[in-house]
């Protein structure tokens, strides 16, 4: 038997379909090569926003009607949440929680055994108390990158996220367990790994260890040559893991760093369990130890509460701050969280409208954060992809570079000094 995989939404995600793979190949199913006919297609989906729930569902339908005599398996936190909603896509077959797709193999067994009648149980998904499985995931991205989860869950319940109800509580693997994963990727020829989670600031609640004793277990594995932090909330970014990064032989001057809103008024509706004044602590403390890092953030535009006298108090704290890049998202009401019980509502045209002036401010500081690093000398992992006759890669500080290509450069690092900063391209050009 063969099987196609399909993912949506984060690199977390990736990595769990990477997981679900060696499940089904350690079951003598192997990935189906491309225009090969397939027995069994897996979708891993996503559910941050409504725009992500509206995309699941015509990826589902799209590849229901390309591969008609397939098994079409849905998994992920679309699936979680609204399993009822996504078994009556015309060609869903299993619909699998957070749990189950643990155990994809067992599912597909059960439904093989049964009968083939689309009345038969196809639906299974516990309550989200009930998810408590952690499934030790490391997978190759679609470049040079390895992904690798480190943690899962999330216990911060903030009021306009679904994520706690998709994927559970706070867990983790042992940094045993993620040591060996690493050492696995390196002896693969993975030159860079990302940590992956939910909340991976938080790791070390189900194990009694900590973020701090995994990075600097993880310093301590030579096969690997750089290592990326994905996203870590500021109250858990500590001083002593900042002061370890900027010593670091391995972990890269790469930080992200969930904002959500520069006004302290909203970060109130919103339960964040920092402010402004924390966040932007943390962001002076690393430009002070790392004047080339990069650092990006998310900002949510047009949430519950966030009057406009807010909104701009919060697009000027963001102006202020030394940030690269910021990543938008317009606000997305979610049933089920405690944002829509706050009163006041954005307007959908004006929740645009800010989107479009964070994103200007995005732009011109990432354009201002290329321009300051010309002339700088950096390490640039270039990756397999191939766009003409050019070549492409990043440094230590996420800054893309392009070359002529060379078979020789895939996947090594190459001292770069940089020179031409192509605006169009957002790259510099070697």
């Amino acid at each position: 038997m063969t099987a196609a995989y399909y993912t949506l939404g984060c690199k977390l995600n990736f990595a769990e379909t990477s997981t679900v793979g060696k499940q089904l190949a350690a079951a003598g199913i192997r990935k189906a090569e491309p225009e090969e006919q397939v027995d069994i297609c897996v979708i891993n989906t996503c559910s941050v926003t409504e725009q992500a729930d509206k995309k699941c569902r015509n990826t589902i339908r799209r590849i229901s009607r390309q591969h008609p005599d397939a098994m079409i398996i849905v998994t992920g936190c679309y699936a979680q949440l609204n399993p009822n909603v996504v078994s009556q896509i015309e060609g869903v077959d299993l619909v699998l929680g957070a749990n189950e797709k643990a155990n994809v193999t067992k599912y597909i067994e059960k439904y093989r055994k049964e009968t083939s009648s689309r009345d038969n149980e196809r639906i299974f998904v516990g309550h989200t108390k009930s998810i408590n499985a952690f499934i030790p995931s490391c997978s190759k991205g679609d470049r040079t990158r390895y992904f690798l989860k480190v943690q899962d869950g999330c216990d911060y319940f903030c009021t306009y996220c679904t994520v706690p109800h998709a994927r559970g509580r706070s867990r983790n693997g042992t940094v045993a367990e993620i040591v060996q994963l690493a050492q696995e990727a390196g002896a693969q020829g993975g030159k860079e790994i990302v940590l992956t989670g939910i909340n991976i600031g938080d790791f070390g609640k189900s194990t009694g260890e900590t973020f701090m004793q995994l990075i600097q277990a993880l310093e301590k594995v030579e096969s690997v040559e750089r290592i990326r932090i994905s996203s870590i909330e500021p109250n858990l970014l500590t001083d002593e893991i900042i002061e370890f990064i900027s010593r670091s032989k391995r972990f890269a001057p790469h930080f992200h760093i969930p904002l959500q809103s520069g006004s302290d008024d909203v970060l109130r509706l919103m339960k964040r369990k920092y402010n402004t004044s924390l966040f932007a602590e943390k962001v002076f403390k690393i430009k002070s130890l790392m004047p080339d890092a990069f650092i990006g953030t998310d900002v949510i535009a047009g949430s519950r509460g966030e009057t406009a006298e807010y909104f701009e108090a919060g697009r000027k704290f963001i102006e202020s701050l030394p940030i690269s890049k910021l990543h938008v998202f317009n606000y997305s009401e979610r049933q089920g969280t405690k944002a829509i019980e706050i009163a006041h509502r954005v307007e959908p045209r004006e929740s645009k409208e800010r989107s479009r002036q964070l994103i200007e401010l995005s732009q011109h500081k990432i354009e201002e954060f290329y321009r300051l690093q010309q002339k700088t000398t950096h390490d640039v992992l270039f990756e397999h992809t191939k766009k003409g006759n050019k070549m492409y890669g990043f440094t230590e500080n996420y800054l893309k570079v392009e070359a002529n290509f060379l078979n020789s450069w895939i996947n090594r690092l190459i001292p770069v000094t940089l020179d031409v900063f192509n605006e169009k391209e957002l790259c510099f050009t070697i």
